[in-house]
């Protein structure tokens, strides 16, 4: 792991496996206490020389990177494959989007604008001037998730430097390794040595010890609500972006094209194995449509490639760990137990799920409620845009909606009325522009990410005054 201007060792290792065959690839660093500290200690410098940089030369260096990251497209996809279990399509997916997000980000940093205030509107103040300056926060603390380990790393850490912070980086223990390379290409692009600390080890106890820190102004995190609940129990006054949990929902109309439909939902809720933030989990079919739908669906599901993550026609793949493969099928088996129809899938191989559809779900199944996190969607009985809607709020979670309709006044009924930061018309919940803000309402987390808003984010607002101007 990088720290204090150095990459170093501990003294205890941790293992980092594939999720598809367990073998273990490589191991990274448990960092001590002690490690922990002098990388606090570290980052205090870093925010003093990267708040010395100018805006340009931020920029530059994220440029450089961006061209040093395009020379490595196929090493990081290769090694986001093998660390996630991810389809090696989907990891150049993933990873070919790095090189913009960089300069997009070097861009943005350039943009931040200060203004000036009318100070003399106010009874007694003449001969004054007033103006606000965005200034850095300091010290930036990143804490990624397994899911998607360079996209997200990128999307803290590189608005934090280009606004001149100083970022202590911890990504998730289970998919270290591209965080690590984004590391030595940041380096290499001349980012100054205490600029960025990668720190690995346990999350629980780093992300503890990191974020309680008073030293610490900033935390971006990605992950669970439960997590993100203890970050901000223990993080005392600072500024924090948390993106947490989501249960994406998609309203289908009797007027949808049910085979394009059935065509987005067997990408919206399986790409990555449904381990993404945004995965469609609950399709909201009106009944008119109810039959066709689940028919015209079966098909293309089951059409989906399972295999080796590495192999070019594979799909669908592993999930981060057999324990999670394990509750998803859990679920499933509780629903079935419940009433509702597995129509297709269901099976679990290892870590691996084969691509489910529940059909006849009721509202307050678990599969239905919670978060799921896995390659099944879960399909449930409407008769109307207005129960859609009241079925789509009725969750703590907020992050991703979708519907699919031809009638302009229900995609914009659905789109006022929906409780989620991120609205979809004609396409599932799943997807993202890098350029656009990204958050969520009720528990799915506070603040917002994509570079324009994340420098926001990264800043503070400093008032100036100037007094006696006149005199």
């Amino acid at each position: 792991m990088y720290l204090n201007g150095k990459w170093v060792d501990s003294p205890s290792q941790i293992p980092v496996t594939s999720p598809y065959s367990g073998d273990v690839i490589d191991t990274v660093p448990e960092a001590s206490p002690e490690q922990i500290e002098e990388t606090i200690a570290a980052a205090e410098k870093g925010a003093v020389s990267m708040a010395k940089l100018t805006a340009h030369e931020r920029g530059e260096i994220l440029n450089r990177a961006a061209d040093l990251f395009q020379q490595r497209i196929d090493d990081f996809a290769t090694v986001v494959s093998r660390e996630v279990g991810k389809p090696l399509a989907e990891a150049r997916a993933e990873v070919g989007r790095m090189p913009a997000l960089l300069r997009l980000a070097g861009f943005e940093g350039s943009q931040l604008r200060g203004e000036t205030l009318p100070i003399d509107a106010q009874a007694g103040a003449a001969g004054k001037i007033g103006m606000t300056l965005r200034v850095p926060c300091g010290v930036v603390v990143a804490i990624t998730p397994f899911n998607f380990p360079i996209l997200l790393v990128i999307h803290k850490v590189a608005p934090a430097l280009s606004v001149g912070n100083a970022v202590i980086l911890k990504p998730a223990t289970t998919t270290p390794l591209s965080a690590l390379m984004f590391t030595e290409i940041i380096l290499q692009a001349g980012l100054p040595e205490h600029g960025l600390q990668c720190i690995t080890g346990s999350g629980s106890q780093l992300g503890a010890a990191l974020c309680s820190d008073p030293r610490v102004r900033k935390i971006s995190f990605t992950g669970s609500t439960s997590v993100g609940e203890k970050i901000s129990r223990v993080a005392g006054v600072k500024r924090l972006s948390l993106e947490l949990g989501s249960n994406s929902p998609l309203v289908v109309l009797p007027d949808a094209d049910l085979e394009e439909v059935a065509q987005a939902t067997a990408l919206g809720g399986y790409v990555n194995a449904g381990q993404v933030c945004i995965s469609l989990q609950r399709v909201l079919v009106h009944g008119k449509a109810y039959g066709d739908f689940v028919d015209a669906l079966k098909g293309p599901v089951e059409a989906i490639k399972v295999g080796d993550p590495l192999e070019e026609d594979t799909k669908l793949s592993a999930m981060i760990s057999e324990g999670e493969a394990e509750r998803v099928e859990q679920w499933t088996r509780e629903a079935a137990q419940g009433g509702a129809t597995v129509v297709t899938g269901g099976e679990r191989q290892g870590a691996v799920v084969a691509p489910t559809i529940v059909a006849d779900v009721k509202p307050d199944m678990k599969i239905s409620r919670e978060e799921l996190f896995g390659p099944a969607v879960a399909v449930t009985r409407i008769e109307s845009v207005d129960e859609g809607i009241a079925l789509a709020n009725d969750s703590q979670y907020g992050l991703g909606a979708g519907i699919f309709t031809k009638d302009i006044k229900s995609a914009w009924k659905f789109a006022r009325n929906v409780q989620s930061g991120n609205v979809m018309i004609n396409w599932t919940p799943l997807w993202r522009a890098d350029l656009m803000p990204y958050g969520g309402f009720k528990q799915s987390g506070i603040g917002n990410e994509g570079p324009r808003y994340a420098v926001e984010e990264m800043t503070e607002i400093k008032t100036v005054v100037f007094h006696g101007v006149d005199d």
